[in-house]
This record gives C-alpha cells, sequence and structure tokens, in this order.
C-alpha cells in the first residue's frame, strides 16, 4: 500500500541489501519518525551480513524508531513449534535487538505468522514489528493484530491503535480485471501521463499512484456482489487461521 500523501510525507529514503529506511513526517503535527522496512535472508550464510545491516539503520539516539518485515530469523526459541533451533543464532538475533534498542510489539491474536503449510506444518513467528522507547511512548495506544492470510504463506500484520485494529480501504487489483475489456486502456493512459518528477523512485511511484486511482474510478460499483463473497470469504479464511 502506498503511504497518503494527505496526511504523511516521506523523505531520506535509503536502501541497503535487506533493509529500507525513510522519515515519516506526520502532516498537521509535529510527529516524525524514523522506519525500517526489512526482508531478512534465507540463506544461513547471509544472516550476519544482515544482522550487521540492521544495526546500521539506527537513527540518532532520541529518534522514534519502527523496525518491520519478514526477518526470517527468530529471537526466541519458542517463536518456532519445532525444537530444531539453531540457538546461537537465535542469540545473535537477540544481541542485534539489544544494540538497536528494539523490543517486539506484542502480536495479539497469533502465535506464530509462517507456516510451511505441510500436513505436519512447521510454524514460526518469522514476521515482526519493532520499536524503540521514543516510538512506544509516543504511539502508546498502538496494538497489533493479525489479518487472513488469503493465499499467502505468510500472515499480514497491522499496527493500529487500541480503538482498532482500523482496517484502511488498500486498493487491491484483483486478478480477473486484466481479463476484462477496458483494463488495458485505463492502465496505458495512466501510465502515460506526465509527472513532474525526475528521480527514478518518485517517478515510479507518482505512476503507480496516478494507476492506483484511475483503477479504482473504473472498477467503482463494478463488482460489489463479487467484492462482498470475497471479503466474507476472507472473513472465513481469517477465523480458520485463529483456529
Amino acid at each position: 500500500m502506498l503511504p497518503d500523501d494527505d496526511h504523511v510525507a516521506v523523505t531520506d529514503m535509503v536502501t541497503t541489501t535487506f533493509c529500507l529506511s525513510a522519515t515519516i513526517h506526520i502532516k498537521h503535527s509535529d510527529v516524525s519518525y524514523r522506519i525500517t522496512v526489512v526482508y531478512g535472508p534465507t540463506s544461513s550464510s547471509l544472516k550476519e551480513g544482515f544482522f550487521t545491516e540492521l544495526i546500521s539503520h539506527k537513527p540518532p539516539c532520541g529518534e522514534l524508531w519502527l523496525a518491520l518485515g519478514d526477518f526470517n530469523q527468530i529471537y526466541r526459541a519458542r517463536d518456532k513449534n519445532k525444537r530444531n533451533v539453531n540457538r546461537r543464532r537465535i542469540a545473535r538475533f537477540w544481541t542485534t535487538l539489544q544494540s538497536c534498542d528494539l523490543k517486539e510489539i506484542h502480536l495479539q491474536n497469533r502465535r506464530f505468522t509462517w507456516s510451511n503449510e505441510r500436513s505436519n506444518p512447521t510454524l514460526c513467528k518469522l514476521d515482526s514489528f519493532l520499536c524503540n522507547a521514543e516510538w512506544d511512548i509516543q504511539f502508546g495506544t498502538h496494538i497489533l493484530h493479525v489479518l487472513s492470510s488469503s493465499l499467502s504463506d505468510h500472515y499480514p500484520l497491522l499496527v493500529a491503535d487500541d480503538k482498532g485494529p482500523w482496517r484502511p480501504r488498500a486498493f487491491k487489483v484483483e486478478i480477473f480485471w486484466a481479463a476484462l475489456s477496458g483494463f488495458q486502456d485505463v492502465v496505458s493512459e495512466a501510465w502515460n501521463e506526465h509527472t513532474v518528477h525526475t528521480e527514478p523512485f518518485h517517478v515510479l511511484r507518482q505512476k503507480l499512484k496516478i494507476t492506483r486511482d484511475h483503477l479504482s474510478a473504473w472498477s467503482k460499483g463494478l463488482f460489489s456482489r463479487i467484492k462482498l463473497l470475497h471479503h466474507a470469504s476472507l472473513l472465513v479464511i481469517l477465523r480458520l487461521d485463529v483456529a
């Protein structure tokens, strides 16, 4: 989901092999924080480099920091349902989190976030939201929930205030749209619209935003019955995930 330009501004982006960091400014307030999105390596030989890289993204003392994503690593043995764990690497990841002054945001409604989906499944908590004390104090009413897994072997996570979880109106492209008359024309027209940006990342982001807006307008009201059934099925999947 793209950031909402009406509410936040994104600056100071830094990209490394496994991490992407940026500063989030909340408009109409003086609040800003550093966010780091990670995708940890699955290869054991790359783990040490990932830990070192995460530490390098730590902001200066006093800044708010939120780190999230698929870490592909646990820091507690109980975050896996089987006993074949690498305790040395668990300890190394724990030490990394301590060096970063990060603590995990408690996940409310599920113990694990990933499954290999076999008859005797391996379950792990590979996906996490972590924050430092400054972020935790500023956003003191936050809670973290699991949403429906849909078609993925990972479970999407949503952080919200304690009134929630608030479910943002995320835009999604339905696979079957591509087979409908008019879809290609809408995408082509939107993608070719002029943008004032010159930096490649901003150009891509703007084009995606324009395309999203065009497709949203095009699809509105066309498949209300299908959407109703789709959301009902996701609710059933979520209940089964919890069970």
